[in-house]
């Protein structure tokens, strides 16, 4: 009985942890996207780490309190993903597909305000490439 209520109580804080971060409405060519905002420090450090699913079309949006080469791995990342490096306005900059489970870093190949993960391959079968914008990113909170 004790092992049962520990473990409701861990389910139950895992899940209010997540409940926390907001959930934006983003749109890129005709395509809708719900993603998660990793706008805090601990969001971003967490990012999609030791999840086994991600929905079609959602995703995490990394907002950076800085313009800057940011850089992302998939330490602790069980799901295959794409990242989408975005500017200021939106703009993609680049995309790279990340394997799981890998130290390899990815970057920004120029100053970027934002990062979206979404399921691997999402952006190239859309075809979405860089230069398109993503709309919606006013609607996401400021960095912390």
């Amino acid at each position: 009985m004790r092992l049962f209520i520990i473990f409701f109580l861990l389910l139950f804080l895992s899940l209010s942890a997540n409940a926390e971060i907001p959930i934006i409405q983003l749109k890129v060519s005709d395509y809708n996207i719900l993603a998660e905002v990793a706008y805090k420090k601990k969001y971003r450090i967490q990012g999609l780490m030791h999840r086994d699913t991600l929905d079609r079309d959602s995703g995490m949006l990394f907002v950076f309190p800085e313009i800057n080469h940011h850089s992302m791995w998939m330490v602790n990342t069980y799901i295959p993903l794409s990242i989408a490096f975005l500017d200021q306005e939106g703009i993609i900059i680049n995309i790279f597909d990340m394997m799981p489970l890998t130290k390899t870093k990815y970057s920004a190949t120029s100053k970027a305000k934002y990062a979206l993960e979404m399921n691997l391959g999402w952006f190239s079968s859309r075809n979405i490439q860089p230069g398109k914008k993503i709309i919606g990113l006013e609607n996401a909170p400021k960095a912390e």
